[in-house]
């Protein structure tokens, strides 16, 4: 099959590459001319493990080619793909659509034979009819129909995600669209892999619903962290005695500084805003949102009361500031609101990340980057663990009390444990929820 994909962003293309692999002629298309001459030259702009690799293999059997070019992509083609951004709108936390909606409208004047116009932007519920509602506007002969196909891939783990989905959502209302998607999707169906067919809205809905109740579960299991503290339990314990219940599972229920990312933080706030207008109020995706961000103000405290009640004048060593390990995305990430706030209050910093330094160093001015968590508590008074990068779960950690002027850590993580920090030098070692 030929397929399109309209935008070369981390769903773009990740997405693009993995149809690819699957045998299908995939054209990847961006308006940004940079984006794609690295593309053409081989480069990936994005930081996610194996897309490198995956990428030059199938540009090499001539399967996956990038262009600025839409409609060239579009002619011909079986299924076109909009993967553009979806940001938070300002004033009013709904998701912008101006993207989604211009590809639209471009598509339907490239359109040379029927096709499947495909969502796989995360769009509120209702989009995918404004989309085919602007394709046709744009020209009333077109041949195609609509589908939603939300995307589910985690990042650090996208490609695995892609080629071995829990399951693979799509939302059609013909016949002739649900094949075209059955044949998109056929590799996946043919190892057995689910592909659960739905209409419209439902589809968009999953997306939603799923991100809102992973987003809660992250919350709820930081609100009882910050409960244990008080108490005297501890969180690992905690979360590990209520994941063994198979009606709640372990996943998800690590505590920590908050969440972040180019999902969650965008997709509660988008959910909210659709029930604040159905007048279906999302009391509870609500207050997700409003704990999120006291969480990350929580973390803050915690710092500060490890340096003695001021940060002014303090050398901080910070470990990691991406959302998450194994990728560069530093969207929403709780080193935005954390390390402007050491910052702020006048701490030195030394801030170490493996992939970080090439989005942090716009995002987060002030600080000093190094290579290495050694060269980074050098001299320091505390070290923030804020990220666990696996550089970061072995760290010598008498090396690394040795190099501090005061051996102190915050282990926003859980990564270590406080005998083994102790033992190794710390005067003072504090976790989360523990």
């Amino acid at each position: 099959m030929k397929i399109a994909m309209i935008g070369t962003g981390y769903v773009g293309l990740v997405s693009g590459v993995c149809f690819s692999d699957f045998g299908h002629e995939v054209i990847c298309v961006d308006k940004d001319p940079r984006k794609i001459d690295r593309l053409k030259a081989g480069e990936v702009p994005i930081f996610e493990p194996g897309l490198d690799v995956l990428m030059a293999k199938n540009v090499a059997a001539g399967r996956l080619s990038f262009t600025l070019d839409l409609a060239e992509a579009v002619a011909g083609a079986d299924a076109v793909f909009i993967a553009v951004g979806t940001p938070t709108r300002r004033g009013d936390g709904h998701a912008d659509l101006t993207y989604v909606m211009a590809a639209a409208e471009e598509i339907g004047r490239a359109l040379t034979g029927y096709a499947v116009i495909v969502t796989k932007s995360t769009v509120p519920v209702g989009t995918n009819r404004k989309v085919a509602e602007a394709a046709r506007a744009a020209n009333p002969a077109a041949d195609f129909d609509v589908a939603s196909n939300p995307e589910f891939l985690r990042e650090g783990a996208a490609i695995d995600d892609f080629m071995r989905p829990d399951r693979v959502v799509v939302g059609v209302e013909t016949e002739k669209a649900r094949k075209v998607m059955a044949d998109v999707y056929r590799p996946l169906f043919l190892r057995e892999f689910p592909v659960v067919y739905t209409g419209l809205e439902s589809a968009e809905m999953i997306k939603y619903a799923a991100n809102a109740f992973l987003a809660t579960k992250i919350t709820f299991i930081n609100e009882i962290a910050a409960l244990c503290e008080k108490v005297g339990a501890d969180i690992k314990d905690v979360s590990k005695g209520m994941g063994m219940d198979g009606r709640i599972g372990n996943k998800f229920l690590h505590a920590g500084p908050g969440y972040g990312g180019s999902c969650f933080p965008k997709d509660t706030k988008a959910l909210a805003r659709i029930g604040q207008e159905y007048a279906v109020p999302m009391q509870i995706t609500e207050t997700v949102i409003k704990v999120n961000e006291e969480i990350k103000r929580r973390m803050i405290a915690k710092l500060e009361d490890l340096c003695d009640g001021s940060f002014n004048g303090k050398t901080i060593a910070v470990l990691g500031v991406t959302f998450k390990p194994n990728t560069d995305d530093m969207r929403d990430a709780p080193s935005l609101t954390i390390v402007p706030a050491l910052v702020g209050g006048g701490a030195k910093l030394r801030v170490c990340d493996p992939q970080g330094q090439r989005e942090g160093e716009a995002l987060l001015p002030g600080v000093k980057w190094v290579d290495t968590p050694y060269q980074a508590a050098q001299g320091a008074d505390l070290v923030v663990l804020l990220t666990e990068w696996n550089e970061f779960r072995a760290m010598d950690l008498e090396k690394l009390a040795k190099k501090m002027q005061l051996p102190r850590m915050a282990d926003l993580r859980n990564i270590y444990s406080e005998d083994e920090a102790k033992a190794a030098g710390f005067e003072i070692y504090t976790a989360v929820g523990r």
